[in-house]
């Protein structure tokens, strides 16, 4: 799988702008005043929606899906085009392009037709946010310390003309009226997973059954439902009963257990316990497994030294 090589400006995962010449150099807080309005009115309406990358959270792939009522393996396969996030190897999903006009599938000249369930990359625009501790450090547990490490800019391009329009806001009121808070909070659990594989760098890589399951409770829960409740995962963890009966129903809640069960596998996060008898079945496995590798060695050991002492026997 490789990345999918894009023409023109690029957004990556959350409207992170690659030219950092189209940042403002100034921070804003929440109560910052900005002045933006993108409506049919302006010249460059849906200019910005082509020639970009738009990575797709599993929050946004489960919002697409319902609004088009599909299967999320039927959607990834029409819509998407697989990529790597943040540089790191692990996979994941962008919008696929049109392939003369390089536009996204979803907009046409009168707007967006999912627009009410557009992906979170495509609120956040223009207006970003910095936050030192996206990877989930020890420092971000504390919310009132971690809000303090946020701040937000402002991205202005040349083609835009929403910075023309006379409409004033305030940071906070522009994310309200996006939806972005609400993006914010189906997608920080997601984002820490990514930003810790990133701190890791590339010298530590994860397995290909990592990477599998990544991609699956990434990007259908349907899958990782019946992985759940087909496998024997049940029989493994410790869950509440409360829990697995909302998991067994509700897709959201579902979605945010899948970052948990991704925190425990793939980075060894203690946020779900595995049930005493399994543990105790593991190490005499293990246990089972070290006998028979001593016998196996006594074994070796006895037959090499046959061996010698025949030869031995012979030289005389």
């Amino acid at each position: 799988m490789s990345e999918q090589d894009m023409s023109g400006k690029e957004k990556v995962l959350f409207s992170k702008a690659i030219n950092p010449s189209n940042i403002m150099p100034k921070k804003l807080t929440l109560d910052s005043k900005i002045k933006f309005r993108c409506h049919p009115g302006v010249s460059c309406f849906t200019a910005c929606c082509g020639g970009i990358k738009i990575i797709l959270t599993p929050y946004d792939i489960l919002m697409l899906t319902r609004r088009l009522d599909m299967p999320a393996h039927e959607f990834i396969q029409q819509y998407t085009v697989p990529v790597y996030l943040e540089k790191t190897d692990m996979p994941g999903v962008a919008l696929k392009l049109g392939e003369e006009d390089q536009r996204c599938p979803f907009v046409t000249p009168e707007g967006c037709t999912v627009y009410t369930d557009r992906p979170s990359a495509c609120r956040y625009y223009p207006v970003g946010m910095a936050d030192f501790h996206e990877g989930g450090s020890e420092s971000s547990k504390n919310e009132e310390q971690s809000a303090e490490e946020k701040f937000f800019f402002i991205v202005k391009e040349d083609h835009c003309k929403g910075f023309e329009e006379d409409k004033e806001w305030t940071v906070r009121e522009w994310r309200a009226d996006q939806g972005v808070d609400v993006r914010d909070e189906m997608n920080k659990e997601w984002l820490r997973l990514v930003m810790r594989r990133k701190s890791y760098g590339p010298q530590a890589s994860l397995s290909d059954q990592a990477k599998r399951m990544f991609f699956m409770a990434s990007t259908d829960l349907e899958h990782f439902r019946t992985f759940i409740f087909k496998s024997s995962f049940l029989d493994t963890y410790e869950m509440e009963q409360e829990l697995i009966d909302k998991i067994r129903e509700d897709d959201v809640e579902l979605m945010l257990f899948s970052f948990k069960y991704l925190a425990a596998t793939l980075f060894g996060a203690q946020v779900m316990n595995i049930k005493e008898d399994r543990i105790k079945a593991k190490v005499e496995e293990i246990k089972g497994r070290q006998d028979e590798s001593v016998l196996e060695s006594v074994r070796d050991y006895e037959t090499i030294k046959a061996a010698r002492d025949l030869e031995k026997n012979q030289i005389k």
